[in-house]
């Protein structure tokens, strides 16, 4: 396929979020190619989309990759380690191709990190994160960091199996008291965001966060109230809500939440104050869409490292 637009690498382009951001640049005129550990997995987009591995092993084929492109649309990164795949290796993988993508000549990079990222943090998702923005920032490379917190859509983790837990259990365990928050973006939003920084031309660092802000607590009422559920909600030490977790996890098969996942959300890292970027409402989309939320589990572990058939 031939299109008279400026081409952007992007990663992740088979996945959530990814997806949503490579249909808009399509609308938009613009070639797309993707990296990705997964190539032989099913291309949506056809023909639309090349598809090539990641290749971080091999730098100069990795640049090859990268060569002609104008900007590069990174959403790299692993949720909690899993064999090979931890906080360490991927912030090497991303300083790779960054450099990578210095070598090719690409221009901008729009870097999707993580709401209150810190080096000093004790929890290796965030630390890590904080060292990929540092990476981006001393590339010399034009950019835009983008800070999500949760985003949601019909595709999403968090947000999804929350209400797979209330359709099925009268009682929802809730780590501590419930009152810290969460601030989440719509995926289409944050696609918005992506392919709109292609355009920018000062470096900027900013947060995605929608208008809404809720509790835990609240968070679940809504859900439940939505799926049409009641649900007791029952506050427990932290260290036993995981432990439950942890055993629902050996049961269908992932990783419910980790131990850094319970600490950064009941130390309200999913929450920011700044001025939404967002304007998709989450108690609408939940009412819009309320028969079709948490129908299914969805797995991290299957999404990212299970084997094509």
């Amino acid at each position: 396929m031939s299109t008279s637009g400026p081409t952007v690498v992007i990663t992740g382009a088979l996945s959530y979020t990814g997806k949503y951001a490579t249909r808009l640049l399509l609308d938009r005129g613009y070639a797309v190619r993707t990296l990705t550990f997964h190539p032989s997995r099913e291309n949506p987009f056809g023909d639309k989309v090349r598809v090539f591995p990641y290749d971080f092993d091999r730098p100069d084929r990795l640049a090859e990759t990268l060569r002609g492109a104008s900007a590069l649309i990174n959403t790299y990164w692993v949720r909690f380690p899993h064999g090979t795949s931890t906080f360490e290796a991927a912030v090497q993988n991303t300083r790779i191709l960054v450099d990578a993508a210095k070598t090719a000549g690409v221009k901008r990079v729009v870097q999707v990190s993580i709401a209150n990222p810190s080096a000093e943090s004790p929890l290796g998702y965030y630390r890590g994160k904080a060292q990929v923005e540092q990476i981006v920032r001393e590339s010399g490379l034009a950019y835009t960091i983008l800070r999500p917190t949760v985003i949601f859509g019909l595709e999403d983790i968090l947000i999804n199996n929350i209400a797979w837990f209330v359709r099925r259990f009268p009682v929802f365990g809730v780590p501590g008291d419930g009152s810290y928050g969460i601030r989440a973006i719509y995926v289409e939003d944050m696609a918005n965001l992506m392919v709109d920084a292609l355009e920018g031309k000062a470096n900027t660092v900013l947060d995605a966060v929608g208008p809404e802000t809720f509790t835990f607590d609240q968070l679940v009422t809504l859900i439940a109230r939505n799926v049409g559920r009641r649900v007791r909600l029952l506050h427990l030490p932290t260290p036993l809500a995981y432990l439950f977790t942890r055993v629902i996890g050996w049961f269908v098969g992932d990783v419910v939440l980790t131990w850094e996942e319970y600490q950064g959300l009941m130390a309200n890292l999913l929450v920011t104050r700044g001025d939404s970027t967002g304007e998709t409402l989450l108690s609408e989309w939940l009412a819009e869409n309320s028969g079709q939320i948490g129908v299914r589990y969805a797995s991290e572990v299957a999404r990212h490292f299970a084997r094509p058939s």
